[in-house]
């Protein structure tokens, strides 16, 4: 019998499962009260729990997937004509069966075997009075609102729904147009179309559901919001970080003509997982090796492969392809380092440190600070950054005029300090010297270059900790200080940082260049996204790293991650819902939940979804290989 006031069911928004699928809601459950202890430890986004009681069908249980979609009206008023459902998202599915239900431990264990092996044959029926669904949904603060002539819109905000409502499934045309209208309008392409091909179709995979029923429903993400408001990859090892970060940064390159690529890869993995890219004549890349390379064999040694891939031959045309392109180098760590206009400064404070019972030597200090400092606003140069020949020149000059001005003692550190200011003109000169003598080898000056040039993928493969994390600090400091002087926005570049632990370690318990390297990067997510530099960061242990820095991350992916703090850490940094996050602990490698701030179609809402597998596109070129050959 239809109640007075429920809706008429909508086969254009929403699924029965070919009239299998029969339910209401029965129960809305505030999760927790704020200030509690619960409210501490878990992610605050849903304050509420929904409980949904479905007739059962036999088939149910195999078509029913957690992060299902469901819609139940809501007290919302709607003009007339309109329709309006509050969102919720599946978290649990499981069936109950009565007779099982109120069996008791304490009774006779005769009658309960038996009990339950009549129950065996029961769900093998449609019996609804001795059997049900009963599912956990939580809402994801969205409406859907729905007008005639097939007009929907998705409303931000939580509604409270009416309870004894019937719950409705969104239908997988419905979850396309939910997750991808905006982003394939913007990028032009039909979703209806998919393939798995990179270079066909940006997707970045599929989303996990209605997978019984084969009906495949692709996932976008808008490019240029992902990389300028940086994204996160967490999961266990073996979650396939790595082969995620590889499918994303192909697409990126391939269907986003405005970003670059750099790869922090301590791990020596992504000349591998980017062989395609890499040794393509049309794609401008490098890669640098911590050592020069000499021979082919050296290269295809040098490169960490998957297992069932440590002895294929194949790889080696690929190898070789990317040095005949000359797009093979190696870092040259400074033997010297050069000094920088804050170093000048600093100096100049401690000489007045030790001169304050010389008011002349305090005048001839502030002189030679201004002039510095009047160099640096003249040629639109930081403290950050390296002097140079012209400016070592221009302040010894001041230096010597100061002294005499100031009749600067000449047995004093000032006047000690003040004089030997163009002996850096020696080390300057050898340093340049040095460089020019390395062929092949690449400074951070030099990586900063090619980024400014047209190089759009640079993959620096270095297992030295401490050498890739100095130069992560040279480079991403010349990087910022150069775009802030610039006002310099594109083309983005996307910084990659895998094995992210090894790079912004949380700060409590360390020093020296791991304290310095965790600094710099947590002021480059702070403030790269307004110069167009963007962070991904992918790791196992998410409790190890700098919460300052997670927190700047808009989008992020997780995937299986077995310790309970790290899911807990996740739930209340990013605002997921903890019932949501236990679901992770059932993913095969490669699946995982996507959430985002602003690069998915619609806000802030967990998808499951399946990732597409890098290495299918590496086997891909190399059977091409191996034909053109």
């Amino acid at each position: 019998m239809k109640l007075q006031g429920e809706s008429k069911f909508n086969s254009s928004c929403f699924t029965d499962f070919d009239g299998r699928f029969h339910a209401r809601l029965a129960a809305v459950i505030p999760r927790f009260f704020m200030g509690s202890e619960e409210s501490k430890i878990t992610g605050t986004g849903a304050r509420y729990q929904c409980r949904i009681k479905v007739e059962y069908h036999k088939d149910l249980m195999g078509l029913l997937e957690e992060g299902m979609l469901l819609a139940v009206r809501n007290f919302k008023q709607t003009l007339l004509g309109e329709e309006r459902y509050t969102l919720m998202e599946i978290s649990r599915v499981w069936p109950e069966h009565f007779g099982l239900r109120g069996l008791s431990d304490h009774g006779y264990y005769p009658m309960q075997f038996e009990i339950i092996e009549q129950s065996e044959a029961d769900w093998e029926t449609d019996d609804r009075s001795t059997m049900m669904i009963q599912i956990d949904a939580i809402p994801i603060n969205y409406d859907l609102i729905i007008r005639g002539n097939n007009c929907y819109e998705f409303v931000k905000g939580f509604s409270y729904p009416i309870v004894g409502s019937p719950a409705y499934i969104l239908n997988g045309e419905m979850i396309n147009r939910m997750y991808n209208q905006k982003i394939a309008q913007a990028l032009g392409i039909d979703p209806s179309q998919t393939v798995e091909d990179a270079r066909i179709d940006p997707r970045i995979g599929i989303i996990k559901m209605f997978q019984a029923s084969s009906t495949v429903i692709p996932i976008y993400v808008d490019f240029e919001k992902l990389v300028r408001y940086h994204f996160g990859v967490f999961a266990f090892t073996g979650g396939g970080k790595s082969n995620l970060m590889s499918n994303i940064l192909r697409r990126l390159l391939i269907h986003a003509d405005n970003v670059k690529v750099v790869v922090f890869d301590i791990s020596c993995e992504y000349v591998f997982l980017l062989l395609d890219l890499l040794a393509d004549g049309d794609m401008p890349a490098k890669v640098i090796l911590e050592h020069r390379i000499d021979s082919l064999d050296q290269f295809f040694n040098s490169v960490v492969k998957p297992r069932e891939y440590e002895q294929d031959e194949r790889i080696r045309i690929g190898l070789k392809r990317i040095m005949d392109q000359d797009k093979v180098a190696f870092y040259t760590r400074p033997k010297q380092k050069i000094p920088t206009y804050s170093q000048f400064l600093e100096e100049l404070l401690e000489q007045r440190k030790s001169s304050t019972d010389k008011p002349h030597y305090l005048n001839a200090i502030d002189k030679i600070h201004d002039a510095i400092l009047d160099y640096m606003e003249e040629h639109g140069l930081s403290e950050n950054q390296e002097v140079d020949e012209a400016f070592i020149m221009h302040i010894d000059k001041i230096c010597r005029e100061t002294i005499d001005e100031f009749k600067v003692h000449e047995k004093s550190g000032l006047f000690a300090w003040a004089t030997t200011r163009s002996a850096i003109l020696d080390r300057l000169r050898r340093i340049r010297e040095e460089e020019r003598k390395e062929t092949g080898g690449l400074t951070a000056e030099k990586i900063r270059e090619l980024l400014e040039g047209e190089a759009r993928l640079i993959c620096i493969s270095i297992s030295d900790p401490t050498t890739i994390k100095e130069l992560v600090v040279t480079l991403t400091q010349d990087l910022l200080i150069r775009r802030k002087r610039r006002f310099q926005v594109k083309p983005y570049i996307l910084l990659v940082f895998d094995e992210a632990q090894e790079f912004i370690p949380e700060l409590s318990g360390v020093t020296g260049i791991d304290k310095k390297c965790s600094r710099q990067v947590e002021t480059l997510l702070r403030q790269g996204r307004k110069y167009g530099l963007g962070v991904c960061i992918a790791t196992q242990r998410i409790a190890y790293l700098n919460t300052n820095a997670l927190q700047q991350l808009h989008t992020y992916f997780v995937g299986t991650l077995p310790r309970p703090y790290d899911r807990t850490l996740i739930s209340d940094t990013f605002m997921i819902d903890k019932g949501i996050l236990e679901k992770t602990l059932e993913f095969a490698p490669g699946e995982w939940l996507l959430s985002s701030y602003i690069a998915t179609g619609i806000e802030n809402v967990p998808i499951f979804i399946k990732a597409d597998n890098a290495e299918k596109e590496v086997e891909r070129y190399l059977k091409e290989a191996i034909e053109s050959q």
